[in-house]
């Protein structure tokens, strides 16, 4: 009876070890002892723009920075070209979460944040050093901070650079050349009234539409900072290009509100970073591939003009209309402050 009593003991122990083994894997391990690997998160970036324009090399080298700091928590896709639609529907994809994240240019984005028209005021940039401090300034971040009622999250502001006139019917050297042009437009109301100030007639399309409307002379032209120019081989259907410089495109760096408030804050300080370090390398790409741009326009076949001091200064009182306009809609105290920082 003794042994029996000594051997139901010692099977009881048994178990309960066999119990206790089990109940001590490791958390987050599948029980066999194998560390269950984190999910990786995928962050779709999608742009309008060419695969070697500078926007996009700024896309990829913030995924490059994104995924290294997080030690490949995150995978990056750059989509370019227009390959998952243009500035619209990728901006409305944000608002969902289809997609992740894009630089877009302002005038697209006023349409959901009117405030935003402000930075495509004609003529309101002098250059880029006084536009990059203004726009990391107060006056960027409180535009910035409008972004997030619409879906989308503003991290900094990357460049498309000043955009210029290409045309295919004559050599533009004065406002007056302009009158009866037919020139392609952002989809934006301030850039519409702003072409036919100047006596064009302004059709507004989408950006991965733009080629083929010039081949087939649906307009006579457009206007686009030098390296969309380049990169779109807008030069093969465009006989001119004029430096006119009347809207400097800032392009601001936007993430989906959906998936920017799924992240921990850990997740959160690794893309600020890659955003951060990404703006300064495609700002001074930019302000390169310009140079290099307007060169090989002129090496293939486009006659290259520059406006005079005086020409430019008739150009800028011609749209002493457009700031009444707009100084009224968007609010003179901001249209103010712009101008004020730009002297």
């Amino acid at each position: 009876m003794k042994k029996f009593v000594i051997f139901s003991v010692l099977t009881c122990m048994l178990a309960l070890a066999g119990c206790s083994s089990q109940s001590a894997a490791p958390q987050g391990t599948n029980g066999s002892g194998e560390q269950k690997a984190a999910e990786t998160k995928v962050v779709k970036l999608a742009v309008v723009t060419a695969q070697d324009r500078s926007l996009t090399k700024g896309l990829i080298k913030f995924g490059e920075i994104l995924e290294k700091e997080s030690a490949g928590a995150f995978k990056v896709e750059v989509y370019a070209d227009g390959k998952l639609g243009g500035d619209r529907a990728v901006f409305d994809a944000m608002k969902v979460g289809t997609i992740q994240g894009s630089t877009m240019s302002s005038g697209p984005i006023a349409v959901d944040v009117e405030r935003f028209t402000a930075l495509d005021l004609p003529f309101l940039f002098k250059d880029e050093k006084t536009a990059y401090e203004i726009l990391d300034g107060p006056i960027g971040k409180e535009l910035l901070d409008e972004l997030p009622a619409a879906g989308v999250i503003g991290l900094n502001y990357w460049e498309n650079g000043f955009r210029n006139l290409t045309n295919n019917k004559r050599e533009v050297k004065t406002v007056d050349d302009i009158k009866g042009l037919k020139i392609r437009t952002l989809e934006n109301e301030l850039h519409i009234d702003m072409w036919k100030e100047m006596g064009a007639t302004p059709t507004p399309m989408a950006f991965t539409e733009l080629f083929t409307a010039l081949e087939q002379n649906v307009v006579d032209g457009q206007e686009n900072p030098a390296g969309n120019v380049t990169s779109s081989k807008f030069y093969e259907v465009q006989k001119y290009y004029t430096k006119t410089g009347h809207v400097y495109n800032a392009s601001p760096f936007l993430l989906s509100k959906k998936f920017w408030d799924s992240l921990s804050d850990q997740e959160k300080e690794w893309v600020k970073k890659a955003a951060d370090e990404a703006k300064n390398y495609q700002r001074q790409l930019n302000q390169e591939e310009t140079k290099q741009a307007e060169e090989y326009l002129a090496n293939n076949g486009m006659t290259v003009t520059e406006l005079t001091a005086e020409e430019k200064q008739r150009f800028f009182e011609a749209m002493k209309p457009i700031y009444d306009k707009y100084a009224a809609k968007l609010g003179e105290d901001l249209v103010n402050k712009l101008r004020e920082a730009n002297k």
